[in-house]
C-alpha cells in the first residue's frame, strides 16, 4: 500500500532527520481496534506529523479544500492527502457534513484508528478554541475510546500562510483514552454532544497548556 511505504521509508525517515520530536504517552494508543484521536490543530503539518509517529495506519478527517484544488498544485496536493489517509470532510454542514461523518464511522466501524481536530480548522493565533460536535457525534455512535492529542511547536516550524516547514522542535502528547460507553443511545442529545465535546476539549486543553477560547475558531485562520 502506498501510505506504507511512504511513511515508513519517505516521511518517517525525513522528519526524524529535520525535527526533533517529543513524543509523549504513545502507549496510550491501542494495539488495535478503532479509536478517535482527538487533537488541536495549529499546523497543516500537524496531519503528517501525527501519523507518521505512529505505527498504526490513522486515517484522517481533512478539510474538503485539500481535495478540491485547482490546476497541476491542486491536484498534487489532492493526491497527496488522499495517500496519506485522509478523508475529505464537509464542514457545510447538512447532507454533506453526515456523509463525511459516515465514512468516519465506517472506518471506526473497520477497526481503524481516526484524527480528527474537534476546532474544525487550525488555531488563528495558538489558542485553543471551542470544539464542535462531530466529534462528540461520533463518539458516542461508533462507542470508541477518544484518545484526546496535544500537538506542540508545530505553528513554530510551518505558521500559517507558509509552504513547508523548517526545521525545529516539536511535541506530542497523547492522552489517556476517555470512555462515553455510558452515554450509549444519547447521540441525539444536543446537551450530551455539547458535555461530551467539551469533555475532550478539555482533556485536550490539559495536554496542550493553551489558553482556550470559548468561541469557534473562524473558518478561515488568516497570516500572522
Amino acid at each position: 500500500m502506498l501510505y506504507d511505504f511512504l511513511k515508513r521509508f519517505a516521511v518517517k525517515p525525513l522528519l526524524r532527520i529535520f525535527f526533533k520530536i517529543d513524543i509523549q504517552g504513545i502507549n496510550n494508543i491501542p494495539a488495535e481496534g478503532g479509536a478517535i484521536l482527538a487533537s488541536n490543530h495549529l499546523s497543516v503539518s500537524d496531519s503528517v506529523f501525527l501519523p507518521a509517529m505512529i505505527e498504526r495506519p490513522v486515517v484522517f478527517l481533512a478539510k474538503d479544500d485539500y481535495f478540491n484544488g485547482k490546476g497541476p498544485k491542486g491536484r498534487l496536493v489532492a493526491w497527496f492527502f488522499r495517500n496519506i489517509n485522509q478523508l475529505p470532510m464537509d464542514r457545510s454542514g447538512g447532507r454533506g457534513s453526515a456523509a463525511s461523518l459516515a465514512s468516519a464511522n465506517t472506518a471506526l466501524a473497520e477497526g481503524k484508528l481516526l484524527g480528527i481536530y474537534p476546532e474544525g480548522t487550525r488555531s488563528p493565533d495558538g489558542r485553543l478554541y471551542r470544539a464542535k460536535l462531530g466529534v462528540a457525534k461520533l463518539a458516542l455512535e461508533s462507542g470508541v475510546p477518544v484518545i484526546p492529542i496535544a500537538m506542540i511547536n508545530t505553528d513554530k516550524v510551518q505558521p500559517i500562510g507558509q509552504r513547508l516547514p523548517h526545521p525545529g522542535r516539536i511535541g506530542i502528547k497523547i492522552g489517556r483514552p476517555l470512555d462515553f460507553s455510558h452515554l450509549a443511545g444519547k447521540a441525539s442529545d444536543p446537551a450530551v454532544l455539547r458535555q461530551v465535546a467539551d469533555d475532550i476539549r478539555r482533556a485536550i486543553n490539559v495536554l496542550s497548556g493553551q489558553s482556550y477560547v470559548d468561541v469557534y475558531a473562524p473558518a478561515k485562520a488568516k497570516k500572522k
